[in-house]
């Protein structure tokens, strides 16, 4: 009897940590309709676009992308209604190195490596969302650039 008692709430535990660690999930369905990812480079930014043609704002927001072990957060430009834009710097920052500290003083801490939970490839890239109240991943495919 014991020995049940012992596997019952085991598998309770078990159960519980594995639907917290759902969470990063990808959903199957878009949290709008999507058109076709894409991106340019110029210089040492490159800027992830992404056209949308229609989304529930009062259900949905989309937050930041996730591209090429980079995250940077999706905002909207008002020349260019429906479509949501993202920019990551790829430079490397100047820094300053001397013996006196306050020369030192203006550096910039470095873009920081974004680790997620997903395998993606070049062409790939998460769109990390919030649908009601809650945090959403959705992997967009197909990304490529224009020139």
């Amino acid at each position: 009897m014991k020995n049940i008692y012992l596997l019952l709430s085991a598998t309770l535990v078990i159960v519980l940590f594995a639907s917290c660690a759902g969470n990063k999930d990808l959903q199957e369905k878009a949290p709008a309709n999507l058109g076709t990812a894409y991106y340019t480079t110029q210089g040492e930014i490159t800027t992830m676009y992404i056209p949308i043609s229609s989304i529930q704002t009062n259900r949905v927001s989309l937050d930041s992308i996730y591209f090429r072990n980079k995250k940077a957060e999706l905002t909207t430009d008002v020349n260019t209604p429906g479509v949501y834009f993202a920019k990551f710097n790829n430079a490397k920052p100047d820094i300053i190195m001397s013996s006196d500290p306050k020369e030192e003083f203006g550096n910039k801490m470095p873009q920081k490596i974004e680790k997620m939970d997903f395998e993606l490839k070049d062409d790939e890239a998460i769109l990390i969302f919030t649908q009601n109240s809650k945090v959403k991943y959705y992997k967009l495919t197909g990304v490529k650039e224009r020139v």
